[in-house]
């Protein structure tokens, strides 16, 4: 079955240094993508061109280049994945009404269900021109104190903005279950967890039992992202400091905005944190100084939604868990061979040091 969807405007051309070879065992089939392709998207013309985004540690993303234009191509990736995940179709239907409202999302063009093609359900989406920010800042950033405010709060904004929205505007107002979100959220984050353990962690289970005991109640519903970070904002190529898309948009549902704010703050470093917990989730170079401190981010957000912040230490712990569990499911199948990428080989020292962030962060709650 494929849905198709036309699509207005222009796309870029901008070459991304955010490209590599497609990785051995994630390779797609040129020859069959071009023939499937080619009367499905607007000047696809020419030898079709691959390469994979190399960032990126759970779904799987590809440029399609042409002649005169190109495409993005997401698909899940390898090997076993958690009931309800990766799904591609879910995040299309996001994107196909999102933009209305929020043009940091990007366009859609169509879906396809089978696995005739690529060996799994996959999507083909517009390519916004500009780059993601890894693991360093731009020079323009780094050297300039007011640039680096600029940067975090766009981040700040762009989210408060995403939860301004009525998910019924933009036909979403049926997407998730809002009502007992927190304790479905803690309890199939827990499922999660423990069906991709594979080794005991210690501490692990205190933050369990932690988050368990203080479920907090809602202050309001609204459209979530669900993996909220800077490397999953395209900036621009101009300024750095300015979006061009908001990507990722798999986990997107409805329920408490302040599980978004919990995970953005969960890589939300500065200089008197535990060097430790630094590995383990962090955005490039903030715990070097000079950015707003988390408590700046969280009042900045505040002022923005007036969603009171009084359980955000909540979110956030819960933040740090969730990310444990994320990077659990890929690492489990790194040691089961279903991944080969040497990036995850080592997402066990991430996820002890995850541990250590969630109870420093539980004991100066405490305090």
């Amino acid at each position: 079955m494929v849905a198709l969807l036309s699509a207005e405007g222009s796309v870029s051309l901008h070459d991304n240094t955010g490209t590599i070879e497609m990785r051995p065992d994630e390779k797609l089939d040129m020859q069959i993508l071009q023939g499937f392709l080619a009367s499905k998207l607007p000047n696809a013309e020419g030898q079709l061109q691959l390469r994979q985004f190399a960032t990126g540690a759970a779904n799987l993303t590809y440029l399609l280049r042409y002649h005169n234009a190109e495409f993005v191509l997401r698909r899940p990736p390898l090997g076993s994945v958690a009931p309800g995940s990766h799904d591609m179709q879910r995040e299309y239907t996001i994107l196909n009404n999102l933009y209305q409202e929020f043009p940091l999302a990007p366009r859609v063009y169509f879906f396809y269900a089978d696995d005739d093609i690529i060996g799994a359900p996959f999507f083909v989406m517009e390519r916004r021109a500009g780059y993601v920010i890894n693991d360093t800042l731009p020079r323009c950033i780094a050297a300039s104190h007011s640039k680096k405010t600029e940067l975090a709060w766009m981040m700040i904004d762009t989210l408060a903005e995403l939860h301004r929205i009525d998910p019924d505007k933009v036909s979403l107002g049926h997407l998730g279950q809002p009502n007992g979100f927190a304790q479905r959220q803690l309890d199939g984050w827990i499922k999660r967890w423990r069906n991709a353990e594979g080794q005991a962690y210690a501490g692990a289970d205190e933050i369990i039992s932690l988050l368990e005991k203080s479920i907090p109640n809602p202050q309001c519903i609204s459209l979530l992202h669900n993996d909220f970070k800077l490397n999953n904002i395209i900036v621009t190529h101009e300024d750095p400091c300015k979006p061009s898309a908001v990507v990722d948009w798999d986990m997107c549902t409805r329920g408490d905005p302040l599980f978004d704010l919990g995970l953005l703050l969960t890589y939300w470093t500065e200089p008197g944190d535990n060097p430790l917990t630094t590995q383990g989730a962090t955005m490039p170079e903030f715990f070097k100084g000079g950015f707003p401190s988390r408590l700046e981010a969280i009042n900045r957000y505040a002022k923005k939604t007036n969603i009171n912040m009084e359980n955000i230490h909540w979110y956030m712990i819960f933040g740090i868990f969730k990310l444990m569990g994320i990077l659990q499911q890929i690492y489990i199948r790194y040691q089961r061979g279903q991944t080969k990428d040497l990036r995850f080989k080592n997402f066990d020292y991430r996820i002890r040091n995850l541990i250590i962030k969630a109870n420093d962060l539980s004991c100066s709650c405490q305090k």
